[in-house]
């Protein structure tokens, strides 16, 4: 699963999300991809299980790109622990997403084909999204 090698701090507060993405909102690797259409926290364990899909239904054909990284640390206390004595350890990592986000790309196999594979994707995440096509894209 992804997660960052080294982090300059372990623990990290939650912060806000507004607004649309800034940047990532393009096509810049592939000629298919999915965009998110809403904001959330993306963990590293779904990012695996969409990736996993996608591979699996483009039998291994064409090459997928995965545009987000989860770097953000989620801290949870153990079960039945009192109140106070300090902020949990760190459990898992997310990837912040705002809306407009490309989250993954694909290239070298039909249209119909990644339609699918990116569909499939798209089921193991916790956003809505939507399937974009590179403009100059020609179908063979």
């Amino acid at each position: 699963m992804l997660q960052p090698k080294k982090t300059k701090f372990r623990k990290q507060q939650k912060g806000r999300m507004k607004g649309n993405s800034q940047r990532g909102h393009q096509l810049a690797f592939g000629s298919f991809g999915i965009k998110t259409l809403e904001q959330a926290w993306i963990t590293s364990r779904q990012i695996e299980a969409a990736r996993q899909a996608v591979t699996r239904k483009m039998k291994r054909e064409g090459q997928i790109w995965i545009r987000i990284f989860p770097d953000k640390p989620v801290t949870k206390k153990p079960a039945e622990v009192r109140m106070g004595k300090g902020k949990g350890a760190p459990e898992y990592f997310v990837a912040r997403v705002t809306p407009g986000r490309i989250l993954f790309e694909a290239e070298g196999v039909p249209l119909h084909i990644a339609k699918e594979a990116l569909r499939l994707a798209a089921q193991k995440l916790p956003v809505k999204t939507k399937f974009i096509v590179r403009r100059d894209y020609i179908e063979n």
